[in-house]
């Protein structure tokens, strides 16, 4: 089992020391970020879910913490989230299955269920 909010926490304070040390570079990603996840024709909760998928798919446990906890703060239901996680294991096999429960503990921590 994983603690999630612990772990996205000290992800949190070691990029915060990755930002100081490579002040443009992470200036550059943050405005990315930004700008990737504006609202559009596509909304912001429907693009934190293609980031969770692809985490889950990429095997990132970091993004699959911050992914997770920004869609519990947008709302995500268990049911949405679900089905988030089917399209990650169908395009990422049984990697994508394991990281697939990483995201369920993470989203049952996060939104306390």
């Amino acid at each position: 089992m994983s603690d999630y909010k612990r772990y996205t926490d000290e992800l949190s304070a070691t990029i915060g020391g990755i930002r100081k040390d490579i002040p443009d570079v992470m200036k550059g990603f943050s405005a990315m970020a930004g700008a990737a996840l504006a609202n559009g024709a596509v909304d912001k909760k429907t693009k934190e879910m293609i980031a969770l998928a692809i985490g889950v798919a990429g095997h990132c446990k970091g993004c699959i913490g911050f992914h997770v906890k920004a869609l519990v703060a947008l709302g995500v239901t268990r049911e949405e989230l679900v089905e988030v996680l089917g399209m990650a294991i169908y395009m990422g096999g049984g990697p994508s299955l394991m990281y697939a429960a990483e995201a369920m503990q993470a989203f049952e921590e996060f939104s306390g269920t």
